[in-house]
């Protein structure tokens, strides 16, 4: 089963827990899609878009659950990207952990297939 991942402030995550569905962030929302990250992506995801914030969720999502509003396309480096147009069903979410920082500041991720 193929995983792509989504960083989301754990007040965000918590909301869409309560509601059953993610609709995604407000920058998913203004650019009308949701960001999503592969395994390899999303330490640099991280980094830029997130530095520093330590209330972060990281969401591990099956692919094959999103069917066809989910998009590959160029982004950082002309990177392909998962991006998700529509609201995230809570059902397609394998596993959520906090997603922590480290001593040297960066995010710990640990092994994102478990």
């Amino acid at each position: 089963m193929a995983l792509i991942f989504k960083i989301a402030g754990a007040d965000e995550w918590r909301a869409a827990e309560a509601a059953g569905v993610f609709a995604g962030a407000a920058v998913d929302r203004a650019d009308g899609y949701i960001h999503f990250s592969t395994a390899a992506q999303a330490a640099e995801t991280a980094a830029k878009w997130f530095a520093g914030r330590s209330d972060l969720v990281l969401a591990a999502v099956e692919v094959e659950a999103l069917g066809a509003a989910l998009r590959w396309e160029p982004s950082r480096g002309d990177a392909l990207f998962p991006h998700l147009y529509a609201s995230l069903p809570l059902s397609a979410v394998r596993w959520t952990r906090a997603l922590p920082l480290g001593a040297d500041g960066r995010h710990v991720f640990g092994n994102l297939d478990a």
